[in-house]
């Protein structure tokens, strides 16, 4: 087992291994979400969920969820300079903590990952990043709104699929915990 020890409950490992794999989950969660991802003012096709939903596994929700504020961060530094909204930062804090919850140390299964990608897509994708990028933008929410459900209809099924795939070597090489 990689990441556990004995602890209390809700208080977070902090080790060299939490370490190294939240610097590796920030970088990598930073690449998939700027520099391969296709992107528009208002809808961004990207695999950035998947180092969130990794790492929020391994990690647990709450260094999941600062792992991916930290990268949301980091992200605007390097790549969009004076574009910062901080609402994005808790969108991106929310989706983590939501994934962690759902899927750290619990048995991995598709109806887990279905109802916690369900949750992130209503509640994050739909409600707050609309709401953000309404107040960012000064137009109605209407506007993004139907651009946004179509492309996460399309993509939900896909963004199932692969962290079903992705997480079953996680689960091969005892790398979580299943209960």
């Amino acid at each position: 087992m990689l990441f556990y020890t004995k602890r209390q409950p809700f208080q977070p490992v902090i080790c060299t291994n939490t370490l190294v794999f939240s610097a590796i989950f920030i970088s990598l969660i930073i690449m998939f979400t700027n520099v391969f991802a296709i992107q528009t003012p208002f809808i961004r096709i990207s695999l950035s969920f998947l180092p969130i939903v990794m790492c929020s596994i391994l990690l647990g929700p709450l260094l999941g969820g600062i792992v991916a504020a930290i990268a949301d961060v980091l992200g605007c530094m390097f790549f969009s300079p004076g574009l910062f909204f901080p609402g994005f930062t808790l969108s991106s804090f929310v989706s983590g903590m939501i994934y962690g919850y759902f899927l750290h140390n619990k048995k991995i299964t598709l109806q887990r990952i279905s109802l916690a990608s369900v949750i992130v897509l209503l509640l994050v994708d739909l409600s707050l990043n609309t709401l953000w990028l309404s107040i960012l933008y000064q137009k109605a929410g209407n506007l993004f709104l139907f651009g946004r459900v179509l492309k996460s209809l399309v993509l939900l099924p896909i963004q199932i699929g692969t962290i079903y795939a992705v997480s079953k070597p996680l689960l091969r090489y005892k790398l979580v915990r299943q209960q």
